[in-house]
């Protein structure tokens, strides 16, 4: 099995590097503003579809030859037919969606100068390689240094140079390799359940606790936003202030995917199969707790859970959303009925054991998922129950049982 796979490293161009990189993200945004406007035309006059080709040699060729257009010459011809392409796939999504085949988008807008993120690709035919030194080349650019934070599995096919929010420059790869050898087999199975108050609980009674790494900064923040809403609107200062806050929230977002990735990772090698939940992130996300949703990034994390079990030969499993694991005893299965948030441990009314809400949901989850979990580890309290009054006091002789 062929794996796909994206690897991102720090890029850190010079001054005139950044020039020419500036220069390929506008040439890159003008023809593909060109391609969209060109078959918008063609619709209104109901003329048929553009196709890629003739939008390329329309666009590219020929329009290097205009004095309007000869600037385009100063970037690599890859990078123009390549936003032809990002084009190509913005309409195939937006039909697609129409058609129901994937979540419905909007149609492909027009890119402005201002957006805060730029990127450009470039393919084997557009000749960039990598230096004896660790430099990335590429063409009419030059060597732009890259920090290195691990290997390549194999040659990449392709290269995103990509300029965030925060005006950091970045190296996407796209490699292709086959699957990593399976790790060592344990016979761990757990189920997880996804929370606010803590961001995991596992059904073996573990607990981790929610970083929430954007209420740890909102102070930040705040004081950012204000500062950058108090400068005049296209003067220089409220650049260097909007590029403070876009430093500030990256900064979150980077903490918050690294606290993922290590999460994942453990939890992926420790255990063989892995259960959690299909959650609502959508519908929870228009609630009064939107903000600590948001922080939590239940959906990146799942996703995390997939790819990685998926690579490394471990089981990953993910029920159904409408499965009453918060209702049910995980000791007896009786559904103990709906309880508020605020309930957060309980006695099952049927066989009296006590339970956590949340190591209860967990372990209901690893059982919905078909996995062998038991309860017996978890924080389950069976009630006291009156003994019986044949059974009361001690036996002084230990009465033989049949086998």
């Amino acid at each position: 099995m062929i794996v796909r796979l994206r690897y991102s490293f720090r890029l850190y161009p010079s001054a005139g590097q950044r020039t020419a990189l500036a220069r390929a993200f506008g040439c890159a945004r003008v023809v593909y503003n060109d391609g969209l406007r060109a078959r918008e035309t063609a619709r209104a006059a109901g003329l048929p579809f553009p196709k890629s080709g003739d939008l390329s040699k329309l666009l590219i060729t020929e329009a290097k030859k205009t004095p309007e257009r000869a600037w385009l010459a100063e970037v690599s011809a890859v990078v123009l037919q390549q936003s032809l392409r990002d084009l190509d796939t913005a309409y195939r999504n937006f039909f697609d969606g129409l058609a129901g085949g994937r979540p419905r988008m909007g149609p492909p807008r027009l890119k402005s100068k201002r957006d805060t993120r730029q990127s450009v690709r470039f393919t084997a035919n557009a000749r960039w390689s990598l230096t004896p030194g660790g430099k990335l080349r590429l063409p009419k650019i030059g060597d732009v240094a890259v920090r290195w934070s691990r290997r390549l599995p194999s040659t990449p096919s392709t290269v995103t140079v990509i300029k965030d929010s925060a005006g950091r420059y970045f190296a996407s790869f796209v490699v292709e390799t086959g699957p990593e050898p399976a790790l060592v087999e344990t016979g761990r199975q757990i189920g997880i359940d996804l929370g606010l108050t803590h961001f995991a609980v596992l059904s073996d009674g573990t607990k981790v606790a929610s970083p929430r790494f954007l209420r740890r900064a909102e102070k930040r923040l705040k004081k950012a936003q204000r500062d950058l809403s108090r400068k005049k609107k296209g003067s220089a200062n409220r650049a260097k202030a909007r590029l403070r806050v876009a430093r500030a929230h990256a900064k979150v977002a980077d903490a918050r995917r690294e606290f993922h990735h290590q999460l994942s990772t453990r939890l992926i090698r420790e255990n063989q199969a892995v259960a959690v939940e299909d959650l609502a992130v959508t519908g929870l996300a228009r609630t009064r707790l939107s903000r600590s949703v948001h922080d939590a990034g239940w959906s990146a994390f799942v996703a995390m859970l997939e790819y990685k079990a998926a690579r490394y030969g471990r089981r990953f499993v993910k029920i159904g959303r409408f499965e009453p694991t918060s209702q049910v005893c995980s000791c007896c299965g009786v559904k103990d009925g709906p309880k508020p948030l605020a309930v957060r441990e309980w006695t099952c009314t049927a066989c009296g054991s006590t339970h956590d809400r949340d190591v209860n949901a967990a372990v209901n989850i690893a059982l919905a998922a078909g996995l062998a979990v038991s309860a017996r580890g978890a924080q389950v309290r069976p009630a006291p129950v009156p003994a019986q009054r044949e059974e009361a006091g001690t036996h002084p002789k230990l009465t033989p049982t049949g086998v």
